[in-house]
């Protein structure tokens, strides 16, 4: 692979990444709205969202895993990509284009994750409270 090859390549696993934020944020708002436009508590149903949320992320979590351990990887080919091929570009580009080629490390798109994951099914878990409450402050006026 030469130079532009492996640059490419880098560029698109840092867009397959991106796509697997996105689908996490569209599924953290999806429910989400689907939690706050329930009328009625159901703990059961609460539950089960969380449960299928948590496996979710986890699932997520490990495509991310993957992907970022492909960016380091493709950047460390990069850095010690040939220049002697003639297919590498100047040095004066290289040198310009590496310093920029920094994925984000395992640990801080686990925090980020994480800490994603811990608020969304506190927020599901507030929103059945309060149904319930409110249903209570019902049936009591």
């Amino acid at each position: 692979m030469n130079y532009a090859e492996l640059a490419q390549l880098y560029f698109d696993r840092s867009t397959a990444m991106q796509n697997y934020w996105n689908i996490y944020i569209l599924v953290v708002g999806g429910l989400l709205a689907f939690s706050s436009l329930r009328k009625r508590h159901a703990a059961l149903t609460t539950a089960l969202v969380c449960l299928l949320f948590a496996l979710f992320a986890y699932e997520n979590l490990g495509a991310l895993k993957a992907v970022t351990a492909q960016r380091w990887a493709l950047l460390e080919t990069i850095k010690e990509a040939d220049a002697a091929g003639g297919s590498v570009p100047s040095r004066t580009v290289r040198d310009r284009l590496e310093p920029t080629l920094t994925p984000a490390t395992y640990s801080s798109v686990r925090r980020t994750h994480l800490a994603g994951d811990i608020l969304t099914i506190a927020a599901l878990i507030a929103m059945e409270l309060r149904r319930r409450s409110l249903r209570e402050v019902l049936q009591t006026t």
